[in-house]
Formats: structure tokens, C-alpha cells, sequence
């Protein structure tokens, strides 16, 4: 748990003895929810918890949820198939969907008795924006028969791609963003100078975590931000490689945020994301067609909901890059 959320952590801790079958934790990518709700769980399944209602590390379950092998605790991925059998921790980093074989065998796992007789069992799906039709339809028979002393724990950046049904059937708590000297001073005590910390706040749009993440890519963002600076003369066929490299869903979001700007410098407005280019965006903004590039701005927003797909590949962004080069008169 992150010093921003302490306020939603006493609130839910209080209501500890009266929990709902299913919550539904969501809010902006970045700011720590999967963290929030794996600490929450092992404070609900710790056998001495310590007074600020955190998990004491120590106990028999503690090291069950350490080791992942919690018979009481089951974390829902799209990572691997394979994770519905598994408590692992392990992330391969593989983008994919939860498949409804991994929902159904949680009906097994259900039919079973909790460990602790009189203690909570845990079902972690995260994300859950990651079920598709059939696994979400299979989510919600356990969800509108819930099982006795099963908590579901749903955690979403994109609640909306939710079924309205299952948000219906869950208790919806919001976790905030921290505000901008809460998330400087924790990316600093991470070892990112404060000057480095406000510019990449910036680019990941307040949120803390994301921001840390993008130091691993600041050498690609670079390579691409001076690609994407060349407007018409862009090359989709040089670019689309090494925007693929960030992977779909961020290279689409690298996108989002570029065309944001540049709508914005085009309009005359503040830049939201890439505060120090100023100078780039005014130059660039003098040859593009407004009209163009809201449209493209909506196409790169229908590609996003389908950034996991397995057919999202080299051959997309290069048809997006190219359209994008299409927004300038030339």
C-alpha cells in the first residue's frame, strides 16, 4: 500500500467485519490498485495482523502468501492460462485476455472448504478488464451466488469495459491519485532526481507508478518522440519496429498522448504531456489539418480497445503511423 491511499485503506480496514461478496477496485493506471488489493487481502487472510491493519510477514499464512501457495488465496491473471492453477506472483509480461477455462475452474476451487475455518477466501482478478464475453459471463454466476466467506476482488484501470452487470454486483471504492508532491517525493525516495521525477509525472499523467516504469523506456520514447517530430516526413516503415517494441497497448497510449499535444498546440492550449516541447509542437502544429487529426485522434481511441487483441501487430501501427503522416498538408 502507497502513502496515498491510507485514506481508503482505514476506510475498508473499518468496514473489515461486514465486507461485500465482490469490490471493485478502480482508478487511473499508475497509481497502485494491484498493490492495494494483494496487501488488503493478505491483511484480511493474516493470521496477527499488526495495529495499522497490515499483515505481519510472520505468521503461517503471511509465508503461505510469500511463497504463493495460500490455499485460501487465488490471484486471477491473463498473463498465463495456467495462473488460474496457480498463486504465483510471477508475471511473464505476455498481454492476453482471462480465458473463460480459467473462470470455470474456479468452481471447483469454490467447492472446497476455506482453510481457516472462520477466515476469508480471496479470489484476486487483476485486471479484470482483461475478461472477455465468456469468461465475464461466467464471473457473474459466482457473482450473483456467491459462495460463503469468498471475497472477489476485482481490480480495473478501465472499469467501463466492465460488464454493467458485474459492476452491479460489486462495491465500487475509487483509488485517488496522489496529489503532485505525494508522487514527486515517492519517485524520488525511488532514486529519480526531482527534476526527471516532475517531467516523467508529467508524461504518465500524475500517476506515480507509471511514471517509475518509464524510466526503462526513456531511450525508446526518445528515438520515437524525434521520428514522430518529423510530421509528414515520418517513416511508418522505420518507426512501426521500434513503436511496437513498447508493446501495443503502450505504444497506442504513446500515440494518445502525442496526438493530445499536438491537438492542444494546435488550439493554442498548454501542452499536457510533453511540457519541455513546446517549441516542437508549434512547429508541427502549423502543417497539420485539425480536421484530420481529430479523426485520427478517434481511430487511435477504437484501437485501444483492442490493443490486446492477437491480431494487433507491426502491420497496425504502421497503417496508424501512416495515417498520422496523412493529418499534415503537404
Amino acid at each position: 500500500m502507497y502513502i496515498w491511499q491510507k485514506n481508503k485503506w482505514e476506510k475498508l480496514l473499518a468496514r473489515k467485519a461486514s465486507l461485500p461478496h465482490a469490490i471493485l477496485l478502480h482508478g487511473r493506471a499508475g497509481v497502485g490498485k494491484h498493490v492495494f488489493a494483494e496487501s488488503f487481502s493478505h491483511a484480511l487472510l493474516c493470521q496477527q495482523t499488526l495495529p495499522t491493519g497490515h499483515a505481519c510477514g510472520q505468521c503461517q499464512s503471511c509465508q503461505w502468501l510469500k511463497e504463493g501457495v495460500h490455499p485460501d488465496f487465488k490471484w486471477v491473471t491473463p498473463e498465463d492460462d495456467s495462473a488460474a492453477d496457480s498463486n504465483t506472483k510471477k508475471r511473464s509480461g505476455k498481454k492476453s485476455q482471462i480465458s473463460v477455462s480459467q473462470i470455470r475452474q474456479l468452481y471447483e476451487y469454490l467447492s472446497l472448504s476455506t482453510h481457516q475455518v472462520s477466515g476469508y477466501r480471496i479470489i484476486l482478478i487483476s485486471p479484470a478488464e482483461a475478461l472477455n464475453i465468456a469468461s465475464a459471463n461466467a464471473l457473474l454466476k459466482m457473482l450473483e451466488e456467491p459462495p460463503e466467506n469468498t471475497l472477489f476482488l476485482l481490480v480495473a484501470s478501465q472499469p467501463q469495459r466492465l460488464l454493467p452487470t458485474i459492476i452491479s454486483r460489486c462495491q465500487a471504492v475509487d483509488l485517488p491519485m496522489p496529489s503532485q508532491a505525494e508522487a514527486s517525493t515517492w519517485l524520488v525516495e525511488q532514486g529519480i532526481n526531482e527534476a526527471e521525477a516532475s517531467d516523467a509525472l508529467a508524461y504518465a499523467g500524475g500517476a506515480p507508478l507509471a511514471a517509475l516504469a518509464m524510466q526503462g523506456q526513456l531511450e525508446t520514447n526518445q528515438k520515437l518522440i524525434k521520428q514522430l517530430a518529423q510530421g509528414a516526413k515520418l517513416n511508418p516503415a522505420t518507426s512501426a519496429p521500434l513503436l511496437l517494441s513498447l508493446g501495443m497497448e503502450q505504444a497506442v497510449e504513446m500515440m494518445q498522448k502525442w496526438t493530445f499535444d499536438l491537438i492542444s498546440a494546435r488550439l493554442e492550449q498548454s501542452l499536457h504531456y510533453h511540457v519541455k516541447l513546446a517549441s516542437t509542437f508549434q512547429v508541427l502544429c502549423k502543417s497539420v489539418n485539425l480536421s484530420a487529426l481529430m479523426q485520427f485522434q478517434r481511430k487511435l481511441i477504437e484501437l485501444k480497445k483492442s490493443a490486446n487483441h492477437p491480431l494487433s501487430n507491426e502491420m497496425q501501427l504502421e497503417n496508424i503511423l501512416l495515417q498520422y503522416v496523412r493529418t499534415f498538408n503537404v
